[in-house]
C-alpha cells in the first residue's frame, strides 16, 4: 500500500504538495523503510511526481510567495538532514541550508526573508573517544534541541544561521508571530521521550534577544499551536490537565499574559488539528469516535457548528488557506488508504484528489462497519468490524480481536489494514476482525479517555471479552475460535487475554507488548507518562496491584498458544518484557510459545522485510490454531517467495 503522509497547501490554495510513502519490496528489491516521495496535486485532482525513487522527503512546506516547495532530507553525500527547496514551476532541487547537525523542523517568516529551525547541539568527538574510550553515561549527556534563525548571507543564494540565546531546556518546535517580532517555542526540561510527552510548555520569546515575553499557563500533553493572524493570541491543543491522556482539548492563550482558557469544554470528540479562519474564529478537525468531525468555532460567542461535509474521510491532518478558503486533508475510507482530499470552507463536498493504489479497484474487499455494544456494566463501547469476505448470514466464523495501542488512541472507520493489523487480509481468509475502541480510547471525551486509569487490565480489557459475548449472542462468531493480537498496549492486552482470560482465547499474537508492569517501570523511557495518565500510582505505592495486573502473574494457568514478537532495540517496551513471558511459559511447558526478535527494529517494525515477516507469522499462527490442527506450533521457517534463496 502506498499512503499519503503529509500535505502542504500553497498560499493561494490552488496546489497541494504531499509526501507519499512507497514501501520497498524485500522479495524483488532491497530491504529498508518505505521511501517518501514528493508529489503535487491541483484542486482538479491532476497529480505530478516531483521527487521520486530512493528518497526520503519530510517536513514539507511552501515558501510564503508560493514559488517553491521546501522540505527536509538527506540527499547525495549529506551526513545530516538539510533544508531543500524545489521550484513549483519545475527544475532541480537546491540545498537552502546545511547545518552542523540534522534539522528536525523549521518555519518560514511571513515575508520569506528568514526561517526558524530546530537542531540538536553538536557534541565534539573527544580524543579519548577516538581512542575507544566510548563509555556512555546514561541520560547525563543529553543533546538538547536548540532554536536557530537563518537569514540570507552576503553571498547570493546562501543563508547564515544564528542561535537564539537564552532558551533553557530542549526545544521541540517553534513558530514565528505574524509580525516576526516574537517566536512561540515548545520547550521541555530535557530532550527525553517522557519530557516530550508530559512536560512541553509553550514560551513566547523576543525574536531579537531570546528574552522571555510570556509563558502559556497550560500543563499536560501538548499538541500543535498556531498564532492568530493579528498575533494577539495562540490557539493550541493540549490535555485538560496533567492527567489527561490526550492532547485533544482546545485552548486559546493571550500572547502577552500567557493566560489560557479552554474552549468547547462540553465537546466530546478530541480536537486533532486547528487553524485560524480570522482573528475571532477557528477551523478544526476532531476525532469523533470512529469518524471525523470538521467545524468552526467563534471565540466571542462560543458558538460551534459543523461544516456539514458530506461523507468526509477519516482524517489525520488538515491545512487551510485563509486567502482562498480552501482546505487540504489527509484521510482514508474503508475502500482506500490514506489519500489527499480537498474542500472549501463554505462548501459541502469533500473531493478525493489522489489515487495512490489504483489496483485496489480490482480487489474485492470485505464489508466494514461501525459496531456498538454494551459492556457488562452498561457502558457503551464502539469499534470497527470487518466481515469475512464471503460472509453468509447464519454461519459462525472465527474472530480476531485487533487491539489498538495507547490506549489513548482510537481506530476510525477508514482504512485499517496494515502489516500488523490483519483487517482485509484476515477477512479474505474467512475471519471476522474487530477493532474495539475500549475504555481509555480517544474520540469520546475526557471521561471515557480517563476511565481506564488506576485500573490496568480491568474494565478496559473486560471490554474485549464483552465484545466476544456480543458477537456470540448475535450468532456471528464461534466463541471457541477467537484470537487476539495487538502492539504495545494492544500487546499488553494480547498477553493478558492469553493468561488471565486464557479460557476465552484460542490464539494470541503479542507484539512489543507488556508482560510485567513492575519491571516495565524500570526499563521504559516513559515512566512518568505511565504514572500520570495510566497507573496514577507508582509500583512502590502498591506492589501487589502491579503484580496482579501483570500477565506474567497468571502464566501458570495459561493455555492459549502465544506468538511473541518484539523489536530488539525497543526503548518504549523493553524486549525483556517479551523474554520474561516467553521464558516463564517455556519453563512451565504447558502452552505452545514462540519468541521472534527483529534486529534493528524498535517499538514497531519499520523495514519492509520485518513487516512482511510479521504479517506472515501473524496469519499463520491464527490459521494454525483457529482453523487448523492446533497442537505444536507450525514450523518456524517461512516461505518468503524467494525461490531457492529461501533454502540458503
Amino acid at each position: 500500500m502506498n499512503n499519503v503522509l503529509e500535505v502542504a497547501l500553497s498560499p493561494d490554495g490552488r496546489t497541494i504538495a504531499y509526501t507519499l510513502a512507497v514501501p520497498r519490496d524485500p522479495v524483488k528489491g532491497d530491504n529498508g523503510s518505505s521511501w517518501r516521495e514528493l508529489h503535487v496535486v491541483n484542486r482538479r485532482g491532476s497529480s505530478r511526481p516531483y521527487i521520486t525513487g530512493a528518497v526520503s522527503i519530510g517536513g514539507i512546506s511552501w515558501s510564503p510567495d508560493g514559488a517553491m516547495i521546501t522540505y527536509l532530507a538527506k540527499r547525495g553525500e549529506d551526513k545530516q538532514t538539510s533544508l531543500y527547496g524545489i521550484p513549483l514551476d519545475g527544475g532541480e532541487s537546491r540545498k537552502i541550508l546545511q547545518h552542523e547537525t540534522s534539522i528536525s523542523g523549521y518555519h518560514w517568516s511571513a515575508a520569506g526573508d528568514r526561517f526558524l529551525f530546530v537542531a540538536r547541539e553538536k557534541v565534539a568527538e573527544s580524543k579519548a573517544k577516538k581512542k575507544g574510550f566510548n563509555a556512555e553515561v546514561y541520560e547525563e549527556e543529553p543533546q538538547n534541541g536548540r532554536l536557530w534563525i537563518a537569514r540570507p548571507s552576503e553571498k547570493e543564494g546562501e543563508w547564515s544561521a544564528n542561535l537564539v540565546e537564552g532558551i533553557e531546556g530542549a526545544v521541540f518546535s517553534a513558530r514565528w508571530s505574524p509580525d516576526r517580532q516574537r517566536i512561540a517555542v515548545a520547550v521541555a526540561p530535557r530532550p527525553f521521550t517522557d519530557d516530550f510527552y508530559m512536560y512541553q510548555r509553550v514560551k513566547i520569546v523576543d525574536a531579537a534577544t531570546g528574552e522571555l515575553r510570556a509563558e502559556v499557563d497550560h500543563e499536560g500533553k501538548l499538541g500543535p499551536f498556531r498564532w492568530s493572524p493579528d498575533g494577539s493570541k495562540l490557539a493550541l491543543l493540549g490535555g485538560a490537565h496533567m492527567n489527561d491522556p490526550s492532547p485533544g482539548r482546545l485552548f486559546v492563550a493571550d500572547a502577552v499574559s500567557g493566560e489560557a482558557r479552554r474552549l468547547a469544554g462540553d465537546y466530546r470528540p478530541d480536537f486533532a488539528a486547528v487553524e485560524w479562519i480570522d482573528d475571532q474564529s477557528l477551523l478544526f478537525l476532531a476525532d469523533d469516535s470512529c469518524l471525523s468531525d470538521f467545524g468552526r468555532l467563534d471565540l466571542e460567542s462560543g458558538e460551534r457548528r459543523s461544516l456539514g461535509f458530506r461523507n468526509p474521510p477519516v482524517s489525520n491532518a488538515l491545512e487551510f488557506s485563509r486567502g482562498s478558503g480552501r482546505i487540504a486533508l489527509v484521510g482514508s475510507a474503508p475502500k482506500n488508504g490514506y489519500e489527499v482530499y480537498g474542500a472549501r470552507l463554505e462548501g459541502r463536498r469533500v473531493s478525493r484528489l489522489t489515487d495512490s493504489n489504483p489496483w485496489l479497484e480490482e480487489i474485492e474487499l470485505a464489508k466494514q462497519e461501525v459496531v456498538t455494544y454494551s459492556a457488562r456494566d452498561g457502558e457503551t463501547i464502539e469499534g470497527v468490524l470487518i466481515y469475512p469476505l464471503n460472509y453468509k448470514s447464519g454461519d459462525r466464523y472465527p474472530l480476531i480481536l485487533a487491539v489498538h495501542g495507547g490506549p489513548e488512541s482510537r481506530v476510525g472507520h477508514g482504512w485499517i489494514t496494515s502489516y500488523s493489523r490483519p483487517g482485509q487480509f484476515a477477512a479474505s481468509e474467512g475471519y471476522f476482525v474487530f477493532y474495539p475502541n475500549y475504555r481509555g480510547s480517544t474520540g469520546r471525551g475526557l471521561g471515557f479517555a480517563m476511565a481506564h486509569q488506576a485500573d490496568y487490565a480491568g474494565k478496559e480489557f473486560d471490554d474485549l471479552v464483552d465484545a466476544i459475548d456480543h458477537f456470540d449472542r448475535l450468532g456471528m462468531v464461534d466463541p471457541d475460535r477467537v484470537g487476539v493480537t495487538g502492539g504495545s498496549y494492544g500487546g499488553y492486552a494480547s498477553a493478558w487475554c492469553a493468561t488471565r482470560h486464557t479460557d476465552r482465547f484460542a490464539a494470541s499474537v503479542m507484539f512489543v507488548g507488556i508482560s510485567d508492569l513492575i519491571s516495565k517501570q524500570g526499563t521504559t523511557d516513559i515512566p512518568d507518562e505511565m504514572f500520570l495518565v495510566h497507573a496514577r500510582k507508582r509500583p512502590w505505592d502498591d506492589w501487589q496491584f502491579f503484580l496482579e495486573r501483570s500477565p506474567i502473574y497468571y502464566a501458570e494457568q495459561a493455555r492459549t498458544p502465544i506468538l511473541i514478537l518484539h523489536g530488539k532495540d525497543d526503548p518504549r517496551v523493553h524486549p525483556s518484557q517479551s523474554l520474561e513471558l516467553y521464558r516463564t511459559l517455556k519453563t512451565l511447558g504447558k502452552v505452545p510459545t514462540r519468541l521472534v526478535w527483529y534486529p534493528g527494529e524498535g517499538h514497531g517494525n519499520r523495514k519492509a522485510a520485518a513487516r512482511y515477516d510479521y504479517s506472515l507469522r501473524l496469519m499463520r499462527w491464527m490459521n494454525h490454531y483457529l482453523k487448523g490442527p492446533g497442537g505444536e506450533p507450525p514450523p518456524h521457517p517461512l516461505d518468503y517467495g524467494l525461490g531457492e534463496d529461501d533454502k540458503e
